[in-house]
């Protein structure tokens, strides 16, 4: 772990920051471990000590946002692509159904990638202070 009495509080590159995301990685130090499980997300970074939910109780409501429009996109493509393949007789029940089902597993794939990628976003946006490395009681 970094020390905590000197946190890496530098300006990085935006495309490291949303990589790293994408990887499922800390947007801030590049270190994975941020899930305890496949929806539960760790306080604080396990290496540098950045805490995961910057002041706000509601922060994550940007990442479920995200999340929303991820896979509105999804959904959408995916509905292109079968109409333009099956095009002038669409399966209407199949693109009915299969986008209920896709909405759904779509969610729940697309989470965990939500949350990093908006926690990218907010370092990118505002970047890490000293308060961001401190414990907070709540």
């Amino acid at each position: 772990m970094t020390d905590p009495a000197h946190p890496n509080i530098s300006r990085q590159s935006p495309w490291r920051q949303l990589g790293r995301a994408l990887l499922l990685r800390c947007p801030n130090c590049g270190h994975g471990g941020l899930f305890t499980g496949f929806f539960n997300v760790k306080e604080r970074c396990p290496n540098c000590g950045i805490l995961l939910e910057r002041g706000e109780s509601d922060y994550f409501l940007g990442a479920y946002t995200l999340n929303l429009i991820a896979v509105e996109a999804l959904l959408a493509l995916g509905f292109v692509v079968v109409m333009y393949a099956t095009w002038p007789n669409p399966p209407w029940d199949a693109l009915e159904y299969g986008g209920v089902v896709l909405s759904i597993v779509g969610a729940v794939l697309c989470y965990p990638f939500a949350k990093t990628i908006w926690l990218a976003v907010d370092l990118i946006f505002r970047p890490p202070h000293r308060e961001d490395f401190i414990t907070r009681v709540k």
